[in-house]
């Protein structure tokens, strides 16, 4: 399928002047005749090199040209990304060769290694193949694919569910799907990269509020006045500093105004609500929620999204998202570790016990230690370092002590107050996190970022 489709995939109409280029047979020729010899390439004109006027300068690259940033931090021995690892994220990882304790992993449940979900991604590559070299719309759908919406609604306590290759593509198949030129989209300002990717997309009037302040968002909603709908979209849970948007009141102003809400969930499935079943339930406002949108990449152990909402909607945005419509479907064994992974979840609670368990551990004993780790209340824990430099300078310090954490710098937050990120896994032990406390303790005072204790 090309992007010349309709949406259910069949070729518009070809203008018939567009029939007798050099490529195509003639009307009147028959149905196998070929195309006429085609001209040596010393006959066009021009061909001669020393004719050809000297080639445009190609303006779209000079910022590549001009750019030095990677360069620079590099020069300084402190670039902290695309670290190679060598094994599964587990509480340990290895890096050339040497073993580091992984503080920046998603993989909060732990599943990511469970040979359960390994077996179930084996027997599926095996069964159906390593992909279904297709869309979803056309040959790509499995009876796995179906298995897995229909688990995942009502999982997340919804009529119906639609799969995406990525959580990226979820976003931007939804958002860019719903919304258009008249209609009103605002989002919280630390909502994720891709909803604010799927706001341009959608070319819907932007508003963007005040990070959790829904006082702001309600001045919003009074004061626009858009021809068409409105729709707000919310991180259940904040990827970068781990705080959880306030939904309830969120959901009053909405239903004051007619927004539609849209919580993009991808950090709170597998870790709030009962049974994980993320931030709307933990409210307790599933109902009140239009649109939930949740990843596999954190506790679910795989790749994808997905869409969860009312049979309608997901009905529209089956025969209507690009980003569904023209994508490959998720290959088979990401499918079955899902399903795996759900299963797990739902029979062995005491894995989000664990989880849990260990982020109270680790948040205390970092606050213990004077750090300040804002507003957090899930398993990932900020710690505020101040200066890009600083944040870069301290991250590769711990990968000296052999403590994996990820850098998140001023442009993710808020200029000045750029971090560390500390992710906490159930399977982690309390002598990894007993460890890298006291590593990251160490390198906090040496750099001044706590007080060196007398």
């Amino acid at each position: 399928m090309n992007e010349r489709s309709t949406e259910f995939g069949l070729p518009r109409r070809v203008p018939k002047d567009t029939a007798s280029n050099g490529n195509s047979m003639s009307p009147g020729a028959g149905g196998d005749a070929a195309p006429g010899p085609r001209p040596h390439p010393a006959t066009f004109p021009g061909s001669d090199e020393s004719e050809r006027p000297p080639p445009r300068e190609k303006k779209l690259l000079q910022k590549v040209l001009r750019y030095q940033s990677s360069a620079e931090v590099r020069s300084l021995g402190i670039y902290p990304y695309f670290r190679c690892i060598q094994s599964c994220q587990n509480p340990e990882v290895l890096i050339g060769g040497r073993k580091f304790i992984m503080l920046g992993s998603n993989n909060y449940l732990g599943l990511v290694s469970e040979p359960r979900v390994i077996e179930a991604a084996r027997a599926a590559a095996l069964r159906y193949g390593t992909g279904c070299a297709g869309s979803r719309l056309l040959n790509g759908t499995l009876d796995i694919h179906e298995e897995l919406e229909r688990k995942l609604a009502t999982f997340v306590k919804k009529e119906d569910a639609l799969l995406f290759s990525t959580g990226y593509q979820a976003n931007l198949g939804a958002i860019a799907t719903l919304a258009g030129r008249n209609d009103c989209v605002i989002m919280d300002r630390r909502d994720h990269a891709s909803i604010v990717d799927a706001v341009m997309m959608s070319r819907a009037e932007a508003h963007r509020f005040r990070h959790n302040d829904v006082d702001h968002l309600q001045r919003i909603l009074e004061d626009i006045d858009p021809r068409g709908g409105v729709m707000v979209v919310v991180d259940g849970v904040f990827s970068m500093e781990g705080d959880v948007s306030d939904l309830p009141r969120i959901i009053e102003v909405c239903r004051e105004q007619g927004a539609v809400l849209m919580v993009d969930d991808a950090h709170g499935l597998g870790v709030l609500g009962e049974g994980g079943r993320g931030t709307c339930q933990h409210f307790g406002v599933t109902n009140d929620v239009d649109l939930i949108m949740g990843t596999f990449s954190k506790s679910l152990a795989s790749i994808g999204g997905f869409i969860a909402a009312d049979s309608h909607t997901i009905e529209f945005l089956r025969h209507n998202s690009r980003a569904m419509i023209f994508s490959a479907s998720m290959p088979p064994a990401s499918v079955a570790s899902v399903l795996k992974a759900l299963e797990l979840i739902e029979t062995e609670p005491e894995r989000l016990e664990r989880l849990w368990k260990n982020t109270e551990f680790m948040r205390a004993a970092l606050q213990s230690a004077g750090f300040d780790t804002g507003n957090s209340t899930t398993p990932i824990i900020p710690v505020r370092v101040g200066e890009d430099h600083q944040v870069f300078r301290m991250c590769m310090m711990l990968h000296e002590e052999g403590v994996f954490v990820n850098p998140v710098p001023g442009l993710s937050v808020e200029p000045g107050n750029a971090l560390i990120r500390v992710s906490v896994m159930a399977t982690h032990e309390e002598r990894h996190l007993a460890e890298a406390a006291g590593k990251i303790e160490k390198v906090g005072r040496q750099l001044g970022v706590i007080p060196v204790t007398a």
